[in-house]
């Protein structure tokens, strides 16, 4: 059998055709999931890149793996310790080791494991093919090296290709000669007059005065990558860059299609295509960055087009570690008393409804936050809140405000306490079942905080003096002194 993984970085599904976004910006991803079971309410576990990579594949909460932060001791998969045997248990029944197990040639098109350090992901994989541009590369680079493999591989019988694209991701890089094809598409009707000129209050990293997180330079490289939106045009073309990159991403990746579909293979391998998070795009006053717990950076596209299986959409509440123990049943390989997740397998079989009663999705690079996904509900809890001035507790109705501009936390305690109660229960289920008696959140708090917070506040604190919002800056040291 072959099967082909695409995992794009940073792409969140209603930006997708295939989702229902109104722009035409993935016209080959949407081919796919006309042939595969498309996940509604699909989400990473653990954000941004590096912890929800890590709870994809060992199939565990980052709670339990240990790594959920950017840097400092949380950066790592918590060692194993007493009982590893001699191969890391973690590792040997991770997710990529399911292929081998069921008799593929493993291969990774990929640049993550060293752009984060971490060489764990690797684990499972025969070959490894590194462009060497750290994330730094465009998906017309990745193409050749896909087309190459797919080339000298053609003849084999039994493989499984994991092929990883960053476009979406920051800095936005598709070529400049391409123009901006969504230049006569309307924003949304959310985004008014009045939201721009709301948002430009706005206290934290990534908002339109600062999109460049902490300051409003645009590198030279990258002229669609905007350090600040000052006009509602520079505003729209935020919006705009991120869909074209989807859409500069999405051709290459027909042209993957179009090479399987030429040598005869789509029709009877599976492809699987996800990504590690969403983007925000306006959602809590935030923009061109993954930097929560929200429904924006947690939710993320997961389509399965396999062989024999269902097509059509599912609706359940699915995590992508639940991937792990689903491909493990389909391959009937042993489970692993480690994984968090959840087998799936019957709803790509028959339609059954696997989906969870609710979500906890965690954020500990840019704030410390949990949050839980609930009914048509989401409950954000902050520990930290990356200098954002969030407050402790933030409630929003996905089905009416989507877009998270009203909290309802002070209207409906009663959902508030309802969330608190699926917390508790959660972290207690976890806590009791972990390998270490410490929550690596706390150890992240201890250790200074996120790090894409840690010794960024003094400077901000200056530039929000110097762009009219100083009640924020005086708000911001009066919460954290510990940084001055």
């Amino acid at each position: 059998m072959k099967v082909l993984m695409f995992d794009l970085d940073t792409l969140r599904p209603d930006h997708l055709g295939c989702y229902g976004y109104h722009r035409s910006t993935s016209p080959n991803i949407d081919t796919i999931a006309a042939d595969s079971m498309l996940f509604e309410n699909y989400h990473c576990s653990d954000a941004p890149c590096l912890p929800s990579r890590a709870a994809l594949t060992t199939g565990m909460f980052g709670i339990h793996n240990g790594a959920i932060n950017h840097g400092d001791t949380t950066a790592d998969l918590r060692i194993y310790g007493a009982g590893r045997d001699f191969k890391d248990q973690t590792l040997t029944n991770n997710l990529f080791y399911q292929f081998r197990q069921a008799g593929m040639h493993t291969a990774t098109v990929s640049t993550f494991a060293e752009r984060h350090s971490s060489y764990w992901f690797n684990a499972g994989f025969n070959e490894i093919v590194n462009c060497g541009k750290c994330g730094d590369e465009d998906a017309a680079e990745v193409l050749p090296l896909v087309l190459k493999w797919l080339e000298d591989n053609k003849d084999r019988e039994d493989w499984f290709l994991h092929v990883n694209m960053w476009d979406p991701h920051t800095p936005y890089r598709a070529p400049m000669e391409i123009g901006n094809p969504f230049a006569d598409s309307p924003l949304p009707e959310w985004m008014t007059p009045e939201v721009f000129a709301e948002h430009k209050k706005h206290v934290g990293p990534h908002s339109l005065n600062e999109l460049g997180m902490y300051w409003d330079s645009s590198p030279a490289a990258y002229p669609r990558q905007y350090g600040k939106a000052d006009t509602l045009q520079e505003w729209k073309d935020v919006i705009d860059n991120y869909d074209t990159d989807i859409l500069y991403m999405d051709a290459q990746i027909g042209k993957i299609l179009n090479w399987l579909k030429e040598h005869d293979m789509y029709d009877d391998m599976a492809i699987l295509l996800t990504s590690d998070h969403g983007e925000n795009m306006g959602e809590l006053g935030i923009y061109s960055e993954h930097g929560t717990a929200d429904e924006i950076t947690t939710r993320i596209p997961m389509l399965i087009k396999w062989p024999g299986m269902q097509t059509g959409v599912d609706k359940g509440l699915h995590y992508s570690l639940d991937l792990l123990p689903t491909l493990a049943e389909l391959f009937q390989n042993p489970a692993s008393p480690l994984w968090d997740g959840r087998s799936y397998l019957k709803t790509l079989q028959d339609g059954t409804d696997t989906g969870r009663k609710y979500l906890v999705v965690s954020q500990a690079s840019h704030v410390c936050q949990r949050s839980v996904r609930f009914d048509r509900y989401i409950y954000i809890r902050s520990y930290h809140d990356g200098f954002h001035l969030f407050p402790k507790e933030m409630l929003f109705d996905m089905e009416a405000d989507y877009y998270e501009q009203h909290n309802l936390a002070e209207k409906r305690p009663d959902l508030c306490d309802r969330a608190c109660r699926y917390l508790i229960d959660w972290n207690h289920e976890m806590m009791m079942s972990a390998r270490s008696d410490r929550d690596p959140m706390w150890t992240v708090i201890q250790e200074g905080g996120p790090f894409h917070a840690k010794g960024n506040l003094p400077h901000y604190c200056k530039r929000l003096e110097e762009t009219g919002r100083a009640e924020g800056a005086r708000r911001l040291r009066e919460i954290h002194p510990e940084e001055f």
